[in-house]
């Protein structure tokens, strides 16, 4: 992304490590749980790669359509995977997001803003902005029914991850 490195290293601080923990996650026994963390944890390694300041490296060419076939195929999976639960709705949005940022890096290399803001770019902002909020709600602490949870399966953490992408997506649509 494009913007000051300080901000784009911490992003790909926030997201390489809510990837990571989402990694954690897929050693969970529930298999729902297992499935939504290799997602999230696809979308938590995808943002980080693309949230790395342009100053320090400048993906070739063909790395942004790539990125937007990867990420087209996990909107095509998570539209899939939407017939069983609606969370998956989230992913969707979440990859068709991705896939539209690298669409905008691929078309404007290195020349982001100035035109306005885009009424996609906009749409998107106010989904993941209304989903940061929703998501800090949902962190208010819930009396847990007593015994040892497994770091995977940790339903607070998880939420925590959510939010932290939430927020950093809602940082890189800013910086297009």
């Amino acid at each position: 992304m494009h913007g000051p490195a300080s901000p784009g290293w911490l992003l790909v601080a926030l997201c390489a490590a809510t990837g990571a923990y989402c990694l954690l996650r897929m050693r969970s026994s529930v298999e729902e749980q297992r499935r939504a963390a290799g997602g999230e944890a696809l979308m938590g390694f995808g943002m980080a790669a693309m949230a790395v300041p342009a100053a320090v490296f400048t993906p070739p060419s063909w790395a942004w359509p790539l990125w937007a076939a990867v990420f087209g195929g996990a909107a095509v999976r998570a539209l899939w995977a939407a017939r069983t639960s609606s969370h998956h709705l989230h992913h969707l949005v979440g990859a068709g997001a991705m896939v539209y940022m690298a669409v905008v890096m691929a078309a404007s290399p290195g020349h982001h803003g100035g035109a306005g803001v885009p009424v996609v770019t906009g749409v998107l902002l106010l989904y993941f902005a209304g989903y940061v909020l929703l998501s800090g709600v949902r962190l208010i602490p819930v009396t847990a029914g007593g015994g040892t949870v497994a770091w995977g399966d940790r339903p607070e953490l998880a939420r925590a991850c959510r939010l932290s992408m939430g927020i950093a997506m809602v940082a890189m649509l800013l910086t297009l």
